[in-house]
């Protein structure tokens, strides 16, 4: 028997109610497991109560260090949690959500890709498990006894038939990065000197009172006659907040400023919490429009999420989304992208509604399941440290909205839990572009002309 320190994991913005049930019925599968359990049977929402957890573990010289992660968080505490017990095993269950078409109410998935991300960045090595606490003890039994490891995918290297035109065009081609990325998130951090010798691309710096000024100075009748536009665009912006809406909508006329003003050709945009907090209105809506309109735009200030979006675009000739992966269903052998509200409209499956950010409660973004159709995505990756193009193909199915905001459920080309297995084995950041139709070819010419190993998963 041994000793398990828990640290359950959460965001108040979230659904708590939910999460805490999902958290009482992990803590009776892991009393079953005949280990003793220690640790705090509530959620930590923050740093300090997270630390003094921390602290209590030390205390205890526990065995192995179980993170619970029940809903989305970031990965600094993850980050900590594995500094602060440098010899001792790490492991990490995260509960999937049923795809009712509501609000993401957990989004624990996400964070599981965030800490896997930032843990193989850190080189340390950890156990995970993505299961429903019903059907889970079999599973948690393998996870405690070290048998559900990460590991390590390798990218392999492809042969160059042709240099990719792709590749020349990007040189010289400038991405407006609008503040910083959050903390925690170290899928989104970059370096501006080796991006430019990978790919010629530059980096405008910009601050988010960049955005907002020029935002509020937008003119009245030129955000009216944006207003219009949307409505033949989107069903619902009469039932939406208009104040609130009209400072969303002038995001869209700040961004086309900047564009022209500095020459960018697309922007990373620290999007949450300023944007709702600070400002008073979503970006995610004017992110579908210029996403439309061939003017890619990464969410928390990810460039390299931006430049992948720029690549994939150039090779399909087509908008591109930016998006989550969110849910992995083994049964269905099927996996859930998703984002706020801000996929391309021309990849609806029917007329777009508008609707609120689902934490937030601010308009606009726009909401629909994802056409069913061939989809192609990818992502410039850093993941492990190692620059490398991560490859997949899917179909997008016809299926209901899994979730608010945009969403699709596809099938890969592979197995679901093969899949779900190289997702956390590569280390992959959490956002990856996707376009419909097959690109893997010239993206495979692509990654051999700029000198990048391929994974596909």
């Amino acid at each position: 028997m041994a000793k398990i320190g828990i640290l359950p994991l959460g965001r108040p913005t979230f659904d708590v109610p939910f999460a805490q049930e999902q958290l009482v019925q992990m803590l009776a599968v892991l009393d079953a497991s005949g280990h003793e359990v220690v640790g705090p049977r509530d959620l930590l929402f923050d740093a300090a109560a997270t630390q003094t957890a921390i602290t209590d573990l030390i205390a205890a010289k526990v065995d192995q260090v179980l993170l619970l992660q029940v809903t989305f968080t970031d990965a600094s505490m993850t980050v900590h949690v594995a500094n602060a017990f440098p010899d001792v095993p790490l492991s990490i269950w995260a509960v999937p959500e049923p795809r009712l078409g509501g609000r993401l109410r957990l989004n624990a998935f996400c964070g599981l890709n965030l800490a896997s991300h930032a843990l193989g960045l850190n080189g340390r090595a950890f156990g995970w498990l993505y299961a429903v606490p019903d059907d889970a003890q079999a599973a948690v039994a393998d996870l405690l006894s070290g048998q559900r490891m990460s590991g390590k995918l390798s990218a392999k290297w492809i042969q160059l038939d042709a240099p990719s035109p792709t590749a020349k065009r990007l040189k010289g081609l400038k991405i407006g990065r609008i503040g910083t990325h959050p903390d925690g998130f170290d899928t989104c951090a970059y370096d501006v000197a080796t991006l430019k010798t990978l790919t010629g691309i530059d980096v405008q710096t910009l601050e988010l009172t960049d955005l907002f000024d020029t935002a509020r100075a937008v003119d009245a009748t030129a955000a009216a006659n944006l207003r219009s536009e949307a409505d033949t665009l989107l069903d619902g912006l009469d039932e939406l907040d208009q104040q609130e809406l009209d400072k969303s909508l002038r995001l869209k006329l700040a961004l086309d400023d900047l564009k022209r003003r500095h020459s960018l050709d697309a922007f990373a945009i620290r999007c949450w919490p300023e944007t709702f907090t600070e400002y008073g209105g979503a970006v995610c809506g004017p992110v579908s429009m210029l996403g439309e309109a061939r003017v890619p735009c990464a969410c928390e200030a990810d460039v390299y999420g931006a430049v992948t979006q720029m690549i994939l675009q150039d090779v399909a000739d087509a908008p591109v989304f930016l998006v989550d992966l969110v849910d992995m269903d083994v049964q269905d052998n099927s996996g859930v992208v998703w984002h706020c509200g801000q996929a391309p409209s021309s990849m609806a499956a029917k007329h777009p509604s508008a609707t609120i950010h689902t934490n937030r409660k601010m308009p606009l973004l726009y909401e629909f399941a994802l056409k069913p159709g061939r989809v192609t995505l990818v992502r410039l990756s850093q993941a492990h440290g190692e620059p490398k193009l991560i490859l997949s193909g899917a179909d997008m199915l016809d299926r209901p909205m899994a979730f608010t905001g945009t969403s699709g459920v596809m099938r890969f080309d592979r197995p679901a839990a093969a899949v779900l297995d190289d997702v956390i084995g590569s280390g992959l950041e959490h956002h990856m572009a996707l376009v419909y139709g097959d690109f893997r070819p010239q993206l495979r010419q692509l990654a051999a002309t700029l000198g990048l190993p391929v994974l596909e998963i």
